[in-house]
């Protein structure tokens, strides 16, 4: 007897992919489905993409998606929460929508503690613009507008968005992840699904940072990208929960 062990998520579309090889954002869109399909929220899901690579998330995804202008992701996503607070809503952003255009608004919603979930997918460039230098790009990381490396004098640290959220009264769970291995991507999974139940508990806000691949602007192999966040950006980014 045949046994079904694999299938594809019902709140994923049949769709061919715009994403380059190895991009971690694939992967990322199916445990979101997977987690909403599990707690059987799909019908009651709005989710909000930005400007950048997940733009177009609504093609793949099999639940209601509206966008926001560049940045203002969590401001959108407030208004959607307090008009319908029996929704679960959540935010899927990028480091140059969250942590650069957009840092006041996730700030603030973190600190108003707005019941939603915000999944931040941090690959450490601009992806969709053609891979000039984030926030989060680490010192000495080369892009399109640091051909030399990220220079600690010129462009400052990092930024570490996850901390700076966590010391704020108003958020509730704050976790940061990885896609470059199965062990991780399983726990991904679970910190997405642990955020999702926090906002469905009402308990406020909630988000879970994801070390994400970009082989295309780091310029190298997707099988590279996976070891180079294990071994340079998991350095200066820790995985762990930071808080809740």
């Amino acid at each position: 007897m045949e046994k079904i062990i694999f299938k594809k998520p019902n709140s994923m579309k049949d769709a061919l992919t715009h994403y380059c090889a190895g991009c971690g954002h694939g992967i990322i869109h199916r445990l979101v489905c997977e987690v909403i399909d599990e707690l059987g929220i799909r019908e009651k899901v709005i989710a909000v993409a930005p400007v950048g690579c997940a733009v177009i998330a609504y093609d793949y995804w099999n639940f209601d998606t509206t966008e926001a202008a560049h940045g203002r992701t969590p401001a959108v996503a407030t208004g959607i929460k307090r008009v319908y607070p029996e929704k679960v809503v959540f935010t899927y952003q990028g480091d140059g929508d969250l942590a650069a255009i957009g840092t006041a608004e996730t700030i603030h919603a973190a600190n108003r503690g707005e019941n939603i979930t915000v999944i931040f997918v941090n690959n450490g460039v601009y992806g969709m613009t053609g891979g000039q230098m984030a926030p989060t790009t680490i010192v000495g990381q080369r892009t399109t507008t640091t051909k030399k490396g990220r220079d600690l004098k010129r462009d400052g640290f990092p930024l570490k968005i996850s901390e700076m959220i966590a010391i704020l009264e108003g958020a509730k769970y704050i976790e940061r992840t990885a896609v470059s291995s199965p062990k991780e991507i399983l726990r991904t999974k679970r910190a997405i699904k642990k955020a999702f139940e926090i906002q469905i508990k009402n308990e406020g806000f909630s988000m879970v940072e994801v070390l994400s691949m970009c082989p295309t602007y780091w310029g190298m192999s997707p099988e590279d990208s996976c070891k180079r966040i294990e071994k340079d950006i998991q350095k200066v980014y820790p995985l762990g929960v930071l808080k809740g």
